[in-house]
C-alpha cells in the first residue's frame, strides 16, 4: 500500500519511515514578516522502496477545486498510486463563472455555485470509491482581497454544504497563501515536463503563472555572484530523492484583472472632473456609464463600455475610447508606473515594489526554460502567437494590437480580430504583460518564453502540485 503523508517539520533533516513511501508537503500558513530565518524544509515526494509490480494495484483519486477571483474549477485527477511519486493516470477539468468572490455576502449562493463542479467529480469518480477520495477547496487572490471577515463567511458555508452534500472528505477548504500557490505551478509544470522525480537531479524550468488578482515568480537561482537571502522568497523542499531551493514571491493585487484596475484608475483620476457621480461599494453602480474619457490603452475606433474602477476606495462606471492615433507608449508609461520600480530595495536585487529577486540573467541558467501560464496564454495564443517567443516578439504584438483595426486587417486572421473586438482592453492587457515581464522582472529582450494552456493534455497551475499532497490518507479520514 502506497502512503502519502503531508507533514509539517522542524528544519532539521527528514528521515524517512523505512517500510512504506511518502508524499509529503507542508503548505505556509498566513503571511510571513518579510526576511524570516529558519524556514522548515517542505518534502513534496520521497521515494522509498518499490512493491513489486504485480502486487500493486492501486487507483485514487482527488478533487480539487480552485477558487479563483474571476471563475471556479474543478480539476478531478487519477493517480497510480503504485509509483513515486504517483503517476497521473488522467485529468478531468471543467470550469465555472463568477468566482466565489463575487457572491460578497451570500454565503449559501456562493457554496451553491459550486455544485455543477461537484456533480462532475460524482460523474467520474467511480461510486466505491467516493467515500475514500478527498476534495479541497482552495481559495485564491479573489477571496483574500474581499477581507477576511466575508472570506471566512463564505468558507464555513462551503464546508457545510461540502459535509451535507457530497459523500467526498473534506480535506481542505482554505485561502491558499500567495507563496504555495505559485510553488504548486512550480511543481506542477516540472512534475509534467519530467524535470523532477528522476533518479539524476535536472535543470528546472522557471514558472510565472498570471491569475486576476495576483501573480507568481518561481526558479531554482544558481546561486554564484548572489548571496543567498533568507527570508520569505526562500522555499525548500524535497521532491524524491532531491532537496531544492527555489526563489518564489507572489505580487498580490498584480493580476491580470487588478493590473487593469490600477491602469484605468489613474486615467480616471487624471480625468476625475468629468465625473458627477461616484460609489461607496461595486454593488450600487448602475449597469451603464454616463461618462465617456479617452483611454490611451485602447486602440483608435475602440470603445470599452461599462468598464467599472474602483479608485482610493470609491467606485466609478464608465465608458473608455481610444484616440484618434495610436498612442501605446503612453499605456506602456503607465503600466511601467504601477510596477513600482523606484521603491526602495533593501535587499538586492530587485524586481518591482522593492521585492528581493535574484537575477535572471545572472542567476537562471539560460539554457532552462521559461514557462508563462494562466493569463499570459490566453492573451497570446488567441490572437496567434505561438508555443514560444521572445520579449521583443511581445512587444512587437503589443504594439500591433495597440495600432487598431487599420493594421489588425493587415497582419492578423479573422478569428484573431475576432477576438480582440470581443475584448477591448486586449491592448492594455499587453502592455501591462510585457512591462511586468520586461520591466518588473527584468528578462532581458532576446529570452526565449515559452506558453501553454496543458502539457500532455495536462492543465498547468497550482492543482496537480497541490493535489499530490493529499494523496496521503494521514491527513484524512474516508468518509463512514
Amino acid at each position: 500500500m502506497t502512503s502519502i503523508q503531508k507533514v509539517n517539520q522542524p528544519s532539521q533533516p527528514i528521515e524517512p519511515p523505512k517500510k512504506e513511501n511518502t508524499l509529503q508537503g507542508t503548505p505556509h500558513q498566513g503571511t510571513k514578516p518579510p526576511y524570516e530565518i529558519d524556514k522548515p524544509k517542505k518534502v513534496y515526494a520521497e521515494k522509498l522502496q518499490d512493491s513489486p509490480m504485480n502486487a500493486c494495484n492501486e487507483i485514487n483519486y482527488v478533487v480539487m477545486i480552485d477558487a479563483g477571483s474571476t471563475g471556479s474549477r474543478v480539476h478531478v485527477y487519477k493517480f497510480d498510486s503504485c509509483n513515486q511519486p504517483p503517476q497521473l493516470l488522467e485529468e478531468t477539468f471543467e470550469m465555472k463563472k463568477p468566482g466565489l468572490s463575487s457572491f460578497d455576502t451570500d454565503t449559501v449562493g456562493a457554496a451553491k455555485s459550486l455544485d455543477s463542479l461537484l456533480e462532475k467529480a460524482l460523474e467520474v469518480v467511480p461510486k466505491d470509491k467516493q467515500s475514500c477520495t478527498p476534495v479541497a477547496v482552495k481559495a485564491t487572490a479573489g477571496l483574500r482581497l474581499l477581507g477576511e471577515t466575508k472570506s471566512k463567511a463564505i468558507l464555513e458555508e462551503v464546508r457545510n454544504h461540502l459535509d451535507k452534500n457530497y459523500p467526498f472528505p473534506v480535506e481542505d477548504i482554505s485561502i491558499m497563501d500567495g507563496k504555495d500557490e505559485g510553488v504548486f505551478a512550480w511543481v506542477t509544470a516540472n512534475y509534467l515536463l519530467g524535470n523532477i522525480g528522476n533518479k539524476e537531479k535536472l535543470p528546472t524550468a522557471a514558472v510565472f503563472d498570471l491569475g486576476g488578482g495576483s501573480t507568481q515568480i518561481v526558479f531554482e537561482p544558481e546561486y554564484k555572484d548572489e548571496p543567498i537571502v533568507d527570508g520569505e522568497t526562500k522555499y525548500e523542499f524535497k521532491f524524491g530523492d532531491h532537496l531544492f531551493t527555489l526563489y518564489q514571491y507572489s505580487h498580490l493585487g498584480y493580476g491580470l484583472m487588478q493590473g487593469r484596475n490600477k491602469i484605468n484608475s489613474i486615467i480616471v483620476k487624471n480625468k476625475i472632473d468629468q465625473f458627477t457621480k461616484k460609489y461607496s461599494s461595486k454593488q450600487e453602480l448602475p449597469e451603464n456609464a454616463e461618462v465617456e474619457i479617452i483611454n490611451p490603452c485602447i486602440p483608435p475606433g475602440i470603445v470599452a463600455k461599462n468598464v467599472q474602477v474602483e479608485v482610493d476606495g470609491e467606485w466609478y462606471i464608465v465608458n473608455m475610447k481610444g484616440s484618434s492615433t495610436p498612442v501605446g507608449f503612453q499605456c506602456r508609461k503607465i503600466a511601467e508606473e504601477i510596477l513600482n520600480k523606484d521603491q526602495a530595495c533593501e535587499a538586492k536585487p530587485c524586481s518591482f515594489n522593492g521585492i528581493h529577486q535574484p537575477s535572471l540573467k545572472k542567476a537562471f541558467n539560460k539554457n532552462s526554460d521559461m514557462y508563462i501560464f494562466s493569463y499570459f496564454y490566453d492573451r497570446t495564443n488567441p490572437i496567434g502567437m505561438p508555443s514560444s517567443f521572445t520579449i521583443e516578439e511581445l512587444k512587437d504584438l503589443t504594439r500591433v494590437i495597440c495600432e487598431g483595426e487599420t493594421l489588425w486587417k493587415d497582419v492578423l486572421f479573422d478569428d484573431h480580430i475576432k477576438s480582440l473586438n470581443e475584448e477591448p482592453q486586449w491592448c492594455l492587457d499587453l502592455s501591462f504583460i510585457t512591462a511586468m515581464l520586461h520591466t518588473g522582472y527584468d528578462i532581458p529582450l532576446n529570452r526565449e518564453l515559452k506558453t501553454a494552456k496543458t502539457i500532455d493534455n495536462n492543465e498547468l497551475g497550482w492543482c496537480l502540485g497541490a493535489s499530490l499532497p493529499l494523496l496521503d490518507k494521514k491527513t484524512w479520514k474516508c468518509k463512514e
